[in-house]
């Protein structure tokens, strides 16, 4: 075995290289950059070197620190993880020249699966279905009709010089080709100045399917089944999960043989994954399933396929480069089960899934399932990397029981203030068609906005914050009259009005954050809002049980939606004030009238200003 290990990476991937060299035996270095100076992977390892400041191509990019910082600390290897240099054949081969050991694929099956279009060649060499598609010298409109019939309805013409979506038609019978093809050309000569084209199939129901291999220094290369890799936002995958939904025997025999032969075609060593699209129109099968691509690394995704196979991809990466043997053979591989991993990011679904960052005063994982993190609570989430700061990996008997199992794990997620994914991956794992496994890479998209999580949390996990507030003395808010006891709580800094009355069990999870006893975290279904009661001037409510509504903030009224006698009902928006550049509602506490109006659209308002007193229904 390898006696020491420097991890030319970070986060979450180093601190799993950490998990498994630790329990080998294996004596480990991390590097870090300022900014991660305090972070989890170099706490976990046994030495740490500073490698440079933030910026990763001035820090984890530079292949000669990185090698400087092996040789200071005498290691004997070097694991790229995953990202960075991982696929960078030159510092592989920097590694390989420096005397030590490259915990990864040789350099030559580096740049050979780097080239697509090359790589695409080779595939087809070695007799691995690639794309069916045309791309020749002969531009004649007949031979490319003849091409187009051959490849199969429908088709895509691409210009060859083609970009930005222009020279490029969707074609679904011979009797359109003729027009789509006169039409792509015009339009590529005109935008490009090359009419050329060329002809792809094109593939409805896109599956994303990729299997695992791992070859040795001896010439024994296996596969570890597939993954479905198809749930995916803008090529970004969401949720990953083996085997694969659909996959019968005889297709996965067929695919995961045609890995094998990727890998052998390029004497790989190592882990590695050869990706395939697929047609799932009809389903899965093995003459509409094309090779993509190959990732010659260990994946992020990798923790499904350790999951059903309980085989430790790590180790078998340390064994392979320091000499030995794969340790199992072919037909000691086997399913069992099935696993499913989801990414949890530090973006926020509600701002375009913009990266969030800052200090993470709350963080906790939902549990019975396997974590893979790179963070904890108090740590930072730095602008500097890749948003992910965790992966939950969830195994179930079959694949309900897995889905299950991490919807649940993602539910009791608790992220504050750092917004994170977890409430869209709930709704993602809920999707109908997802439940059903008759997912393809253009799911998220076409759901759209019913995978955005709440804006709010239910009353009922409101109702048990309230209830929880108004069990204990604090000064703040209002209760009304005993029947109806009512709380004024701020969630996420708008005024909400809550019945206090009993408390939902499990409908939320509450946690402190820091020493402020008075503010807390309420977590529901992956989503977290700060809640703490409504402070107004003079430690006022912004609105109560007694029926006035007070201005939360100084701010300017933009909108009165009643006017002074009409009826309302329990919610119905009142007054809209602009705050901090936002807007905040208000709202009706009951059923009632309006006995007093104040407000007046346009006027700008202090801190604690009566706006409106509603009276109760008599």
């Amino acid at each position: 075995m390898i006696p020491s290990l420097l991890i030319a990476n970070r986060g979450e991937i180093a601190c799993r290289i950490i998990r498994t060299a630790r329990r080998l035996g294996v004596r480990t270095i991390a590097v870090y950059s300022d900014a991660d100076a305090g972070a989890l992977h170099v706490r976990e390892a046994d030495e740490a070197v500073h490698i440079g400041p933030p910026p990763a191509r001035e820090s984890y990019l530079l292949g000669d620190r990185i090698i400087a910082a092996a040789r200071a600390t005498g290691a004997a290897a070097i694991h790229p993880g995953y990202g960075f240099l991982s696929e960078n054949a030159d510092f592989a081969q920097a590694v390989i020249d420096a005397g030590l050991i490259w915990v990864g694929p040789k350099p030559h099956a580096i740049r050979a699966m780097g080239l697509k279009d090359a790589a695409k060649k080779l595939m087809a060499e070695a007799g691995v279905p690639v794309t069916p598609g045309y791309l020749g010298e002969d531009q004649s409109p007949d031979r490319l009709a003849a091409e187009a019939a051959a490849i199969g309805w429908p088709v895509l013409i691409k210009a060859v010089a083609g970009g930005g979506g222009k020279g490029m038609r969707r074609v679904d019978s011979a009797a359109e080709f003729a027009d789509a093809l006169a039409s792509c050309k015009r339009e590529a000569a005109a935008s490009f100045g090359d009419d050329r084209v060329l002809i792809e199939k094109y593939i409805l129901a896109p599956r994303h399917i990729e299997v695992q291999v791992f070859g040795d220094s001896h010439g024994e290369v296996v596969h570890l089944f597939e993954r479905d890799c198809s749930l995916q936002r803008r090529h970004q995958k969401v949720i990953e999960e083996a085997p694969a939904p659909g996959m019968d025997a005889a297709t996965r025999e067929a695919v995961c043989a045609a890995a094998v032969r990727a890998a052998r075609a390029v004497d790989y060593e190592g882990a590695g994954t050869i990706e395939f699209i697929a047609d799932a129109s009809e389903g899965l099968r093995a003459d509409r399933i094309w090779f993509m691509e190959m990732n010659t690394r260990l994946q992020v995704e990798h923790p499904v396929t350790e999951e059903i196979t309980g085989v430790d991809l790590v180790e078998w990466q340390l064994r392979v480069a320091a000499g030995e043997r794969l340790p199992l053979a072919q037909d000691e591989l086997s399913i069992t089960g099935w696993a499913m991993e989801a990414r949890l990011y530090a973006e926020d679904p509600a701002k375009g899934f913009l990266p969030s960052i800052g200090r993470l005063e709350a963080f906790e994982l939902g549990e019975d399932v396997r974590i893979d993190t790179g963070v904890e609570e108090g740590g930072e989430v730095t602008p500097y990397y890749d948003p992910m700061i965790a992966k939950l990996i969830a195994w179930g008997e079959d694949r309900e029981a897995a889905r299950a199992a991490l919807a649940e794990a993602l539910a009791d997620t608790v992220v504050w203030p750092v917004r994170a994914n977890a409430g869209f991956l709930v709704k993602a794992l809920a999707h109908p068609d997802f439940m059903a496994g008759t997912l393809d890479t253009g799911l998220i998209a076409r759901a759209g906005e019913a995978l955005m999580p709440d804006a709010l949390p239910s009353e009922a996990a409101l109702a048990e914050a309230a209830a929880m507030f108004a069990a204990r003395p604090l000064a703040g808010f209002r209760l009304n009259r005993a029947a109806e006891r009512r709380v004024a709580l701020s969630v996420d800094g708008a005024l909400h009005l809550v019945a206090a009355e009993g408390t939902a069990a499990g409908t939320g999870r509450l946690e402190a954050p820091g020493a402020d006893r008075e503010a807390l975290v309420l977590s529901e279904a992956g989503q977290s809002w700060a809640v703490a009661p409504w402070r107004a001037a003079g430690g006022a409510a912004g609105g109560g049980g007694d029926g006035a509504i007070l201005s939360p903030m100084p701010g300017r009224i933009i909108a009165v939606d009643v006017a002074e006698g009409a009826r309302v009902a329990k919610g119905q928006k009142l007054v809209t004030l602009e705050a901090m550049k936002m807007e905040h509602t208000l709202t009706a506490p009951f059923d009632g009238h309006v006995a007093e109006l104040r407000a007046e659209a346009g006027a700008q308002v202090s801190e604690g200003t009566l706006l409106v007193r509603v009276e109760a229904q008599g």
